[in-house]
């Protein structure tokens, strides 16, 4: 039996668009936004380590700040680097809707800012019943740890959660693990394939 439906944030919730970040700080630096987007997330592995805090908030800050040459103070760069998000509302309404008859869990790689400045300020997030972050858990998808986090937090087995995401090796991972997974691709899908396992909202 079905007890809790655990979501992914980004691209389920929320859709997210890097180059906004790009388009914001360009203004700021000599480099071209070719350049930018190439250092900040092909060359270096600075989001990444920031996700899994492996480094903080201010260092994540003066890293990327000396790396793209920014001229650029920090309450500045965090509204270019968490603003670029737009919500799901089909998911906001069916996260609204199942409230009444799960548990509803968060699971999501991010980091702090995000989370802080974004993630947690949205309308949904008091209904959620836990929350699983990686820079909190220090381990991504599709590492084992911060799946069983979750399920930990929620206090259930995995064949009582079905789990959504869009990236198909992370839901792999949860499936691997024990946990019902949906690939998340459209609203119309989502409904659909939670229909098929008699979710009801």
């Amino acid at each position: 039996m079905i007890k809790a439906i655990i979501f992914d944030f980004w691209n389920v919730i929320c859709t997210f668009d890097n180059n906004l970040f790009i388009e914001k700080i360009f203004s700021k630096t000599p480099l071209s936004k070719e350049k930018l987007h190439d250092l900040i997330y092909n060359k270096s592995n600075l989001p990444k380590l920031y996700e899994i805090w492996e480094i903080s908030s201010n260092e994540f800050f003066e890293n990327i700040k000396n790396l793209c040459e920014l001229d650029i103070n920090q309450a500045d760069f965090i509204e270019a680097y968490t603003n670029i998000f737009t919500p799901i509302k089909s998911t906001f309404d069916l996260i609204k809707k199942l409230k009444n008859n799960y548990k509803l869990s968060l699971l999501s790689n991010t980091s702090e800012w995000d989370f802080n400045f974004w993630i947690k300020p949205i309308e949904i997030f008091d209904l959620f019943n836990t929350v699983t972050l990686s820079y909190e858990v220090k381990e991504m998808k599709p590492e084992n740890k911060i799946y069983l986090d979750c399920l930990n937090k929620l206090k259930l087995n995995p064949n009582e959660c079905i789990y959504i995401d869009d990236i198909k090796k992370y839901s792999d991972k949860a499936t691997e693990i024990g946990m019902i997974w949906i690939n998340y691709k459209t609203n119309i899908k989502l409904l659909n394939s939670l229909k098929s396992y008699n979710i009801i909202f």
